[in-house]
């Protein structure tokens, strides 16, 4: 029987990787985008796969996790693999951030994840394990001074301890619980967040180029496939929190 998988931020970039990867080997995917016009987009491109479902919705409200696992019953019977990827991202210098601006971050980069999370561990339960692999950041363990974000970083922050925590908690149940913390990987956020020629950040690490969404989403897989990794914060990074390259 295929295995399912639900993959939020869907619709492009690191999360459009995911889901394609996991739909060409034979999962069923539960795609889900804020954006429902794009993510039927994706969709087609695909080739509207029958193990594919789109689910639009914002991962922010508690219902659209509640959603998407109701639907990955329904079409699929289980749910395997969830996968938060939805998230934004954008730096702001300190002094400058707002209520607003933490509000934002948090309700959709910590609040997405935890409730997404919170919808199907029960289902998790029931099986006899599964796996949630959540997308933090290397910026957590290795601040750049020349990019002020602490707002979306200390929201990433509580994604990494909630990592950790779960684990913990379910490591008993056989529900791993791991966070890949991506460097510089080249996806439309670059071009949101102002940086419009990302190999140019090449020199953050030790590889010398920036990376791809496809090597995030290997690594997603093979952690997906695991069945002896939790509480890990693994960094895809080229290098970037390991050293610095000088000369």
């Amino acid at each position: 029987m295929s295995k399912t998988v639900i993959v939020t931020g869907a619709s492009s970039g690191i999360g459009k990787a995911i889901a394609q990867l996991f739909a060409e080997r034979g999962f069923n995917v539960i795609m889900n985008a804020t954006n429902e016009v794009q993510l039927q987009k994706v969709y087609q491109e695909f080739g509207s796969p029958e193990n594919v479902l789109v689910v639009s919705g914002d991962i922010s409200k508690r219902e659209t996790g509640e959603k998407l696992a109701s639907a990955a019953i329904e079409k699929f019977n289980s749910i395997d693999v969830l996968v938060n990827n939805a998230g934004v991202f954008a730096p702001k210098p300190f002094l400058d951030v707002v209520e607003d601006d933490l509000d934002r971050f948090y309700n959709i980069n910590l609040k997405g994840t935890y409730f997404t999370t919170q919808a199907v561990i029960p289902n998790m339960l029931v099986n006899g394990g599964g796996s949630v692999i959540n997308i933090g950041t290397v910026l957590v363990d290795h601040a750049i001074a020349g990019f002020p974000a602490t707002a979306p970083v200390t929201s990433k922050g509580g994604v990494h301890a909630l990592t950790r925590q779960l684990a913990a908690e379910f490591g008993k149940n056989n529900i791993r619980v791991n966070t890949i913390a991506p460097g510089i990987i080249r996806s439309p956020l670059q071009g949101k967040i102002g940086v419009n020629d990302a190999d140019g950040l090449a020199g953050l690490h030790l590889l010398n180029r920036i990376g791809e969404a496809s090597d995030i989403a290997e690594m997603t897989y093979q952690l997906a496939k695991s069945n002896f990794i939790t509480g890990e914060i693994i960094n895809v990074d080229g290098g970037h929190v390991a050293g610095h390259m000088f000369g």
